[in-house]
């Protein structure tokens, strides 16, 4: 019987070999074979970090190299001479115009001081300081024509419409201008003053003070406290001399009957009463005309315009009345400003103002009212004017005006439109039109403008590329009038030069 040998057992393929291998990597041993796993992946990160750095450095490396190492074309051009800069500019067509701006402040038209003297207290028998009785219009009261304004030592003190400022008593028997304005604010108030002429206070006009007092609820001082008794004297002269010549008359009348020699002797004495009743009738009328009610400067206010505004009041009731007791404004709103003495002559009357308040940004458009032929120096941020304390009650008639600088020209600005309310008292800039072309004119900057050895004034206008030399053209301009760093230019000699053509300001040298 044979016997079969047994067969050997075969070798396993790569394939199977590394499949078995790698099973047995992943199949953790009982001595921890997990951990062995993890260092050698931890290794080959290590590696792998270092190739990556080790690539950044010599990038990096390579770069400085390649910034260190210039050509000898390079180097030459770096040590050339930059070219040549140019400034260049546009021409353009438009309204040129100068201005002058100044700093201004919007004021009333009119500031006045009202000081009562002594006339209110002697006239209500107190003698001594006068004293305030009653305030009937604080700060920032709003007044009227006709209305009081402050009580001292029992008299009123009131506001008419007036240019002309209170510089007398208004008595009967005045004339003047003054005495115009006080009937024209009493027919104003509704109160006629007959057939007084104008300017002349008369039997009308007396009438008229006594209605507005009346109105006001006081009684009117009399022009002179003892007119009662001359009146009373001149009236009782008047009445002896009617009778004299009464008496005279009845003396001829029996004389011419008897026909005695005593006709002449009578007839004389009835021509002597006669003469005396016609001095007792004029000293009669006279005294007549001279007494009445008179409206005294303690008492009355001339303002330019309504409703006024009362500013300050510097005592309250049982107060004495101190100099410049309150302070009115009135009039519509104007501008004042200081010109410094290099812009005077630019700036006229009747020239376009535009007018900014930067703190609320409101615009107002007005013309120049005025400018001072002489200088108004004042210390910085003093007004130039001031009101003083005079013996009537409106004694000051000088407007607020703009700080100053020394040499200041006083410069008076009217709006064209009645101006915000929000403007009152506020600084604004005035930028004052002192001259226009009128129409659009071509205009370049001054440094554009240039004038040659052959006296001509040229421009240089710039190609497409303005560092191109030959591409440029120069043209012959007539320069006009400049403003703002702009002239006026127009081309002469059959020269070229449009809008939007650029022209040269400067060029640096290399």
């Amino acid at each position: 019987m044979k016997h079969q040998e047994a067969a050997a057992p075969e070798e396993p393929d790569a394939a199977e070999k590394g499949a078995a291998e790698t099973d047995t990597a992943e199949k953790p041993d009982a001595a921890g074979g997990t951990e062995d796993v993890r260092a050698s992946l931890g290794r080959r990160r290590r590696i792998l970090i270092w190739v990556v750095a080790g690539a950044v450095a010599l990038t990096g490396a390579g770069v400085v190299l390649a910034g260190a190492i210039r050509s000898p074309a390079q180097v030459a051009a770096d040590a050339a001479a930059p070219p040549a800069s140019v400034l260049a500019d546009r021409v353009e067509r438009r309204v040129l115009t100068s201005s002058v701006v100044v700093r201004g402040t919007v004021t009333a038209e009119q500031s006045l001081t009202v000081s009562p003297g002594a006339g209110a207290a002697a006239a209500a028998g107190t003698g001594g300081k006068p004293v305030v009785t009653r305030v009937n219009k604080q700060p920032g009261a709003a007044v009227q024509a006709g209305e009081v304004l402050v009580e001292v030592s029992g008299r009123p003190v009131f506001a008419l419409a007036g240019a002309l400022p209170v510089y007398r008593d208004l008595k009967p028997g005045a004339t003047g201008k003054d005495v115009g304005q006080l009937q024209e604010g009493l027919k104003a108030l509704g109160h006629a003053t007959g057939k007084d002429p104008a300017g002349t206070y008369g039997a009308g006009t007396k009438a008229a003070v006594t209605a507005l007092y009346a109105a006001l609820g006081y009684t009117p001082r009399p022009a002179d406290p003892g007119d009662a008794e001359k009146l009373q004297a001149a009236e009782d002269a008047a009445d002896s001399a009617q009778r004299q010549v009464t008496t005279a008359k009845s003396a001829l009348a029996k004389a011419k009957a008897g026909g005695g020699a005593d006709t002449a002797e009578a007839q004389q004495q009835l021509t002597f009463a006669q003469q005396d009743l016609a001095k007792a009738t004029t000293r009669l009328e006279a005294a007549r005309a001279a007494a009445g009610p008179m409206v005294p400067a303690d008492e009355l206010v001339f303002v330019k315009g309504f409703p006024a505004r009362v500013d300050t009041v510097k005592a309250a009731v049982g107060e004495a009345v101190p100099d410049g007791l309150l302070t009115l404004s009135a009039g519509a709103p104007v501008i004042r400003a200081s010109l410094p003495a290099h812009q005077k002559d630019l700036v006229k009357a009747g020239m376009k103002v535009e007018v900014l308040s930067e703190a609320t940004g409101l615009t107002a458009t007005g013309t120049v009212g005025s400018v001072a032929t002489d200088p108004a120096p004042a210390a910085a941020g003093s007004p130039t004017g001031g009101s003083g304390a005079g013996s009537g009650a409106g004694s000051g008639d000088s407007p607020p005006a703009a700080a100053q600088d020394p040499g200041g020209y006083a410069l008076t600005v009217k709006p064209d439109q009645t101006l915000d309310p929000r403007l009152s008292g506020q600084g604004v800039r005035l930028t004052v039109t002192a001259a226009s072309s009128g129409e659009p004119v071509l205009v370049v900057p001054l440094s554009a403008v240039s004038a040659g050895a052959d006296g001509r004034t040229t421009v240089t206008v710039l190609g497409k590329d303005p560092a191109a030399a030959a591409a440029r053209r120069r043209v012959e301009v007539r320069a006009g009038m400049s403003a703002d760093g702009m002239v006026q230019v127009e081309p002469v000699g059959g020269g070229a030069l449009a809008d939007g053509d650029r022209v040269l300001v400067a060029q640096a040298k290399p």
